[in-house]
């Protein structure tokens, strides 16, 4: 966690029992635009690979965890608060998920298809095989605090 991040997490938190699970992160793509639509309530869940927590043998998300969303600039934005997380097979994630991740036109065939140009990048770098029915981590979050400017 940068400095900025863990400033805001502690002014946050000043007061009150600190929970222990936090990260600080931005999303991969379009970490501006993706950050507001958590402001904005819009985004609601986001997704990654679950061969990139294997590879990386970093721990899966659970309910117990915080986020601390940073823009591009590495800067904290929000707090959100982890309240689902599931592997599902990417071809089984259902309509409302893909609609929760609120990008684009907010439909299923678009979360799908930016999804699999996402993945099958992430995977070719790595000399990996994109799969739709590869599984991801999905997890849906609360916002709990907006930094304000």
């Amino acid at each position: 966690m940068n400095q900025a991040a863990e400033i805001y997490w502690n002014e946050y938190w000043k007061n009150q029992n600190k929970p222990k699970s936090v990260t600080a992160w931005q999303f991969g793509v379009e970490p501006d635009n993706l950050a507001q639509l958590v402001i904005d309530g819009i985004k609601t869940a986001t997704c990654s690979g679950h061969i990139f927590y294997e590879l990386e043998n970093e721990p899966l998300p659970t309910t117990e965890d915080y986020n601390i969303i940073l823009n591009s600039d590495h800067e904290p934005v929000a707090i959100t608060k982890t309240i689902e997380v599931t592997i599902t097979p990417m071809n089984e994630v259902s309509e409302g998920f893909a609609i929760a991740e609120g990008e684009g036109n907010r439909t299923y065939r678009y979360w799908f298809d930016e999804h699999e140009k996402f993945f099958r990048k992430e995977l070719n770098a790595i000399g990996r095989e994109f799969s739709k029915d590869m599984p991801l981590v999905c997890e849906r979050f609360e916002v709990i605090h907006v930094k304000d400017e």
